[in-house]
């Protein structure tokens, strides 16, 4: 029985599935992967540049394909898929461009005793470990700035992403790449642990999901002294700070909250207000949720459609749930639709409290929480009161305001008027719980690369 499967949230039916490796044919994967980097690494960053380009011009040309499939696996609203898939064009196009220039030497100026650099060299064959939720994205931003590097990389889809997994190998055929660059390997959790990680040709993890899973990779790769980058969870404050920015913020918490049906590390889910804001915001947030329909998320007009499986709208309601018998107050939904399966009402909570699972706890969907507090500093407090670190948001009509505070919160970004979002060039991570390392931007290029010291005596 396979681990694999396409199951359409919109209808629970299975679609498609795909078998699972064998772990002969995984250690095969590996061998092979090992003898293309020793050829692959030692190309020239133009050439892995110009083939990065074929394969965002195929992402192109495949987009409205493209974009299908991932609305079948995993419920995202197409109009929302090929907005996807333009940002995981930018990610290719970017490392095409900035890659060789990012590899280049870098001197080591006021050198005792002669000179010295550094030079920036491919690490090796690498596993990438990624979930559902933007399944074209989050293989974009570990695959591109690591094959622009000169490592070989295997990539393991979400159990329930495996068609777009293969899609996704066959642009990089197609865009002719060599066989053992880049490999889609349908392997079990268990074979990840006892096969893949402790191979000796493997050499580093990349890991997007939960901090749970996060702490097993890293232990796992830990017995072995292999590298890790960790992006896991995140329960992200979204602060706002006056009323002039109240329109703006309400927009803002909406979409931040509620796109890709609120499935995303960086949402914002913890919406955190000033007192003498606090009624006028949540009248205007509630009847912006209340107002929501769910819609099939084929349709080109829809905004938020299912969850991407029964078993995680089953989850979310259960931490509602929770959050209500303890006296949490719903503004809106609250429940399951009437189509049942993985379809959740868009839900608004206020009163949450720290007995609540909700409290500290990361809803992955279409939950929003606000929070009311007497003042700044208690916005900035309730802000850091999390073992997350991923992203925030400080909405302020005084920007100089804005980014005092924003320099007050414990995250590895900060967006100022604007909810937390991603782009090609900027550095993506967080602190404590959400995670380890940085992908993205120049610093995307710098976790799995050799910094090799070149010293020459005078």
């Amino acid at each position: 029985m396979t681990n694999y499967k396409v199951t359409n949230p919109a209808t629970g039916t299975v679609e498609k599935e795909f078998p699972e490796a064998t772990d002969d044919e995984l250690n095969a994967v590996l061998d092979r992967a090992a003898a293309t980097f020793d050829t692959w690494s030692k190309t020239a960053a133009e050439e892995r540049a110009t083939l990065l380009n074929k394969v965002a011009d195929l992402y192109a040309q495949r987009k409205d394909d493209l974009a299908m499939i991932i609305t079948r696996e995993m419920g995202k609203p197409v109009k929302q898929a090929r907005g996807e898939l333009d940002i995981v064009i930018d990610i290719y196009r970017y490392y095409a461009k900035n890659g060789p220039a990012y590899l280049a030497d870098e001197p080591i100026e006021d050198t005792k005793h002669g000179t010295a650099y550094i030079q920036s060299e491919p690490y090796g064959v690498l596993l990438g470990i990624m979930p559902w939720n933007f399944p074209y994205y989050q293989v974009a931003r570990f695959a591109a700035p690591n094959l622009m590097i000169g490592n070989t990389v295997l990539l393991k889809h979400a159990g329930i992403c495996p068609e777009s997994a293969q899609a996704m190998e066959q642009i990089f055929h197609d865009a002719g790449f060599p066989t053992g660059a880049y490999t889609n390997v349908y392997a079990s959790t268990d074979q990840v642990a006892d096969v893949i990680i402790p191979h000796p040709q493997l050499q580093g993890v990349s890991l997007t999901g939960s901090d749970g899973a996060g702490a097993a990779v890293a232990a796992k790769a830990g017995e072995y002294v292999k590298k890790v980058v960790l992006e896991l969870g995140g329960n992200d404050p979204f602060l706002v700070l006056d009323r002039q920015i109240l329109p703006k913020a309400v927009k803002g918490a909406l979409y931040g909250r509620m796109s890709n049906a609120g499935q995303a590390c960086n949402a914002a889910k913890r919406i955190i207000v000033l007192e003498e804001l606090y009624d006028e915001f949540v009248d205007q947030l509630s009847a912006s949720v209340n107002s929501l329909e769910l819609a099939d998320p084929a349709e080109e007009d829809t905004f938020i459609g299912p969850m991407s499986s029964a078993s995680a709208a089953e989850g979310l309601h259960e931490q509602v749930q929770d959050a209500i018998a303890q006296g949490a107050t719903v503004h809106a939904g609250g429940d399951f639709d009437a189509r049942g399966g993985a379809w959740y009402q868009p839900t608004m909570l206020t009163g949450i409290t720290p007995e609540m699972r909700a409290y500290s706890e990361e809803l992955f969907g279409p939950v929003a929480m606000v929070y009311k507090v007497k003042d700044e500093n208690e916005a900035i407090a309730m802000a850091n009161d999390s073992p997350y670190g991923l992203s925030a948001a400080v909405m302020a009509s005084d920007v100089e305001h804005a980014r005092r505070v924003g320099e007050r919160l414990e995250t590895g970004m900060v967006y100022i008027n604007e909810p937390a979002s991603t782009s090609a060039e900027l550095p993506f991570g967080g602190v404590k719980r959400s995670g380890i390392g940085r992908e993205l931007g120049r610093y995307g290029m710098e976790e799995f690369v050799n910094k090799r010291l070149m010293k020459f005596a005078n």
